[in-house]
């Protein structure tokens, strides 16, 4: 059976769909060995719980073989001491009972515990990286990693581990007893070990790499179909629909293939591992009846082994079960583990911006390695002035923004506020002193008081309620049953895209830094109050230093200053009167936009 061939799969099944690194085996390793640290009491109780509960499962199997053993030699039936045997046998079975019960609490609360661990530790790391490595990871990548990888952690963490833990050291213990009670029989479990070695090397030969597939075919799924939702909007209007399913159905039939291929994995495990099964209580019978005919053993012992070679079967069973089930769980580990393998983003503490001027200088910059968006981009923006980036889709103004607020590192040139570059930073640091604010927004779960909270924990409901205020935001948030107290988020009061937005808003009010990039931070809002709402903030963002990415000019004719940027170079700069003089690419987009 194990020279079946495989059925048919595709083998251009992406293997690499990820944008976050998968942990390398030093790194699982590492991380496993620390979380049974932490938990190394718990572990070493659940395993002293669950040898008393095996030790206790074999005593009726020794008790049997001895009363076996007794009637086999002529024992009259008052020397059977039968009333002994049974208390003896039923007072096992409680105890055995007992600690099963304990096995199974404690086995439980350490796999949640280490499950709460393993959540917690991939927040805090994934908080803890480098702003552009997140940008760059895509949504689909991310969105497999949170749900799909944690789900199939949580089964693992529960019952795989503790499970495992259980099977060895029930196993172990049941080899053990073999030997006391019956040496001769313990090598007749050895009968077995050759084809069940040869099953599982087999499979799990395959198996690690299978699954990594699997893994990384769904994660191509995912990305496809939230791409596809969150630019339903373009898909629709460009007439997208039938390219995107195809795209969907190709990484589906791609994912589908993988499931298929380790399906057939475990189809040819499963009938190695019940052919072991029945190979290690037919040699012990059959090797222990000789041994009886032979006088090397007794009948009581080969009753007592048979029944501890028919105990073996639940440990081993248990043992291949979960291990394969943590083949799946390795794979979803790595890559939850793998942020491990990024190096944080702990910048240079000693450098601290002196002043508040930011400069970029001969400044190149690519996603992608050989392809430059921007191109020898050179920019000084003194403290205070108001910058708008303008230019057509694609050009690099949002790219440019993120270089000068920090979340990107030059790949050529510097980028420095007051003197301190801004890649070397720590990413505390250079937060404190920019901000950027673009299109994307998030409300999150709990009272809108909370949502505020986050960019100032120290602020008082007054402070809160005037960076309302500031964004116009102050009248509906009044007109909310329990004001700042209202729940908001998924399953509370419904906010619009331009509440979220204008929340989001009162948050860059509150944290208050020197220098901030917007970009298109008002585009939710119809025209008419997104330029309101930029009335607002002109008052809260006098005196500070603005970065505006926005394609509605009267941004720039607002602005201090304008850079026109046109493919990945700034082509123009200066002020509005100044631009539309020259007569060049600005004055052309100022007469469209008028028009």
């Amino acid at each position: 059976m194990i020279g079946v061939a495989p059925p048919a799969y595709d083998p251009a099944a992406p293997t690499t769909a990820n944008t976050l690194p998968v942990g390398a085996p030093a790194t699982v390793r590492a991380y496993v060995a620390e979380l049974f640290r932490r938990h190394r009491r718990a572990f070493l109780l659940l395993v002293l719980v669950n040898t008393v509960a095996v030790v206790a499962s074999m005593t009726g199997p020794w008790l049997l073989g001895g009363l076996v053993e007794r009637v086999s030699d002529g024992v009259a039936e008052r020397d059977l001491h039968l009333e002994l045997t049974v208390g003896l046998f039923v007072a096992a079975l409680a105890v055995q009972a007992v600690f099963v019960r304990q096995v199974r609490l404690r086995g439980a609360m350490l796999g949640e515990r280490m499950l709460a661990d393993l959540r917690e530790d991939f927040l805090v790391r994934s908080v803890g990286l480098p702003p552009g490595v997140l940008e760059r990871a895509g949504t689909g990548d991310l969105l497999s990693r949170i749900t799909t990888d944690i789900d199939r952690l949580g089964n693992a963490m529960r019952e795989a581990v503790p499970q495992l833990a259980i099977g060895v050291v029930w196993a172990v213990l049941l080899l053990g007893g073999l030997v006391v009670t019956a040496p001769p029989l313990a090598a007749a479990v050895l009968v077995a070990v050759p084809l069940l070695v040869a099953g599982c090397r087999w499979y799990f030969r395959r198996a690690p790499a299978a699954y990594r597939s699997e893994a990384a075919g769904y994660a191509a799924v995912a990305a496809a179909l939230t791409e596809t939702v969150d630019a339903g909007r373009t898909v629709e209007a460009h007439r997208l629909g039938e390219r995107r399913i195809e795209q969907s159905d190709l990484r589906i039939k791609q994912w589908t293939a993988w499931e298929r291929y380790t399906l057939w994995l475990r189809s040819v495990l499963f009938p190695v591992i019940n052919v072991t099964h029945v190979t290690v209580l037919s040699s012990v019978l059959l090797i222990g009846g000789v041994f009886v005919l032979q006088g090397w053993i007794g009948v009581g012992q080969l009753t007592t082994g048979a029944l501890i070679a028919q105990m073996l079967v639940d440990p081993v069973g248990l043992i291949l079960r979960w291990y394969d089930e943590l083949q799946v769980a390795q794979v979803s580990l790595a890559r939850l583990v793998g942020v491990r393998d990024i190096e944080p983003d702990a910048g240079d503490a000693r450098l601290a911006p002196d002043g508040r001027d930011v400069h970029a200088d001969r400044v190149h910059f690519g996603y992608l390695d050989g392809v430059d968006v921007l191109r020898k981009v050179s920019l000084q923006v003194a403290p205070g002035t108001r910058l708008a980036l303008v230019g057509p889709s694609g050009a690099g103004k949002s790219t440019l923004g993120r270089l000068l607020a920090g979340i990107y590192a030059p790949r050529d040139g510097r980028v420095t506020l007051g003197g301190a570059e801004l890649s070397r930073m720590p990413a505390e640091r250079v937060r404190a002193h920019v901000a950027l604010v673009n299109q994307e927004h998030h409300v999150f779960v709990g009272s809108l008081r909370d949502n505020l909270l986050l960019a100032r924990t120290g602020a008082t409901d007054s402070e809160l309620w005037e960076a309302l205020r500031a964004v116009d935001a102050d009248s509906w948030a009044r007109a909310l049953d329990d004001g700042l107290g209202t729940e908001v988020g998924s399953g509370g009061f419904a906010l619009t895209p331009a509440q979220a937005q204008q929340i989001a808003l009162a948050r860059l009010v509150l944290a208050d830094p020197h220098t901030l990039v917007l970009d298109e931070a008002t585009s939710l809002l119809d025209p008419r109050a997104a330029r309101h709402l930029e009335r607002s903030l002109a008052r809260v963002l006098d005196g500070r230093t603005v970065v505006a990415i926005a394609h509605r000019l009267h941004t720039a004719h607002d602005a201090d200053l304008i850079a026109v940027v046109e493919d990945g170079r700034i082509s123009e700069l200066g002020s509005h009167a100044e631009l539309v003089e020259a007569d060049g690419a600005y004055a052309a987009l100022w007469r469209s936009w008028h028009q």
